[in-house]
């Protein structure tokens, strides 16, 4: 017999419209199971790696690579810290800033938020905030005018718009023949911007440097310095270089300490999700299983006459194994098809259902994220296209095995 006629037969019976169609049809859901598998396996992988490149995006538009603060809350001497920091090769930037918890009351609207005092003409070398303004610009923050820049969610919280005017209240009071008064101070809203994220958009504003020292009495001093690395996984050892370069005591810290329950999460949750959505992919794999089951059952006469005519063995199991492995390899080039053509368009797709019935996937006032992100990394696809080949084939082996061992006499006791 020619050596490739176990390939031959065993395509045939794939493509074979016997007159058992009800094994076809279980063939082809076996195909179906595993293709589905695959594909939900690499959009959620895509969307986990889209979060997370969002995260990351979203978190350094908006927190410094790293900083520098002094141990009791206010650095003097900023401009010195600065140059020390800008002397190092793998520092792009410094800024100076100022932050403080205030009240913002807005006719009968009112609302705690974080107040950070910025130099807008150094800001936007150190965070992306420049480019997320809807309205207005950083420049409009100009000493003494007394200006702010809110995040949308609290714009709207507030009910304000560019050019209204709003009133912090800060804990800190005053002492006055009557009493502790709080101290307050009105501003006119001159921007406001969206970066995204609900933690951000909600609780963080900004003034003027010059006037966030004047509303918590800082003087000469600020809350610390930011920096703009040009290495952000390296951002914790550079910023230890610079405070020893500065040789005074100081806190340092760094987006990947702020931050880094966010990433471990989503780490783990990537993880977690892997696992849980294989099985789904093994339980796909196996029913090719019982798919060859009944085949050989089905094909028990064929299988005789092969015997008979010299087949051996080997040629059997091979047969088997080309069929069921055809199913496999088919199923998964199916969904790895369709797995990245849902990863690449999954944002219009979900823009498009969101906009179809009226319905919002991710609430922003529950997620860090209120958009659904993807990001297709062709290493998962193919790390998750040769786990699912070869779970295909492992699940032939035991039916081709059956199937060799098969008695022709046996088989054609009663044909």
């Amino acid at each position: 017999m020619g050596r490739r006629f176990e390939v031959w037969i065993g395509n045939r019976y794939v493509r074979s419209r016997s007159r058992n169609s009800f094994v076809s049809l279980i063939s082809a859901i076996s195909m179906l199971g595993i293709a589905i598998a695959v594909l939900v396996l690499i959009v959620v992988l895509s969307v986990v790696n889209g979060f997370e490149r969002e995260l990351k995006d979203r978190l350094l538009a908006m927190t410094a690579h790293a900083t520098i603060e002094d141990v009791n809350g206010s650095l003097a001497g900023a401009d010195a810290v600065r140059e020390v920091a800008l002397a190092n090769a793998r520092v792009r930037a410094a800024a100076p800033y100022v932050e403080g918890q205030a009240l913002l009351v807005a006719g009968k609207q009112l609302s705690g938020a974080e107040i950070r005092g910025i130099a807008p003409d150094l800001e936007d070398s150190v965070s992306g905030i420049a480019g997320v303004m809807q309205q207005g610009n950083l420049g409009s923050l100009e000493a003494g005018k007394f200006n702010i820049v809110l995040g949308v969610e609290l714009a709207e919280e507030l009910q304000l718009s560019q050019g209204d005017k709003v009133t912090l209240t800060l804990a800190q009071g005053m002492v006055t023949p009557v009493g502790v008064i709080p101290r307050t101070k009105r501003f006119t809203v001159s921007g406001i911007y969206r970066v995204g994220m609900y933690e951000f958009d909600r609780r963080l504003a900004f003034v003027n440097i010059g006037d966030a020292q004047r509303l918590y009495q800082k003087k000469n001093t600020v809350s610390g310095v930011r920096l703009a690395v040009t290495e952000i996984y390296a951002a914790a050892d550079i910023v230890r270089e610079v405070a020893r370069a500065h040789g005074e005591i100081v806190l340092v810290s760094d987006w990947t300490r702020r931050h880094v329950n966010f990433f471990r999460s989503i780490q783990i949750t990537k993880s977690i999700l892997f696992v849980i959505l294989l099985m789904v992919i093994a339980v796909a794999a196996f029913n090719i299983v019982s798919t060859l089951v009944m085949v050989v059952k089905d094909k028990q006469a064929d299988i005789a006459i092969l015997r008979t005519i010299g087949a051996t063995p080997s040629s059997i199991l091979k047969v088997f194994v080309t069929q069921g492995s055809i199913v496999g390899i088919a199923g998964t080039l199916l969904g790895v098809l369709g797995g990245v053509l849902v990863a690449l368009n999954l944002e219009a797709i979900v823009g498009f259902f969101e906009a179809a019935f009226g319905i919002k996937f991710l609430a922003a006032d529950v997620y860090f994220i209120s958009d659904l992100p993807s990001e297709l990394q062709y290493g998962d696809v193919i790390r998750i296209a040769l786990i699912a080949l070869v779970l295909a084939l492992v699940s032939t082996l035991y039916p081709a095995w059956v199937a060799s061992k098969t008695s022709p006499a046996e088989a054609l006791r009663y044909d």
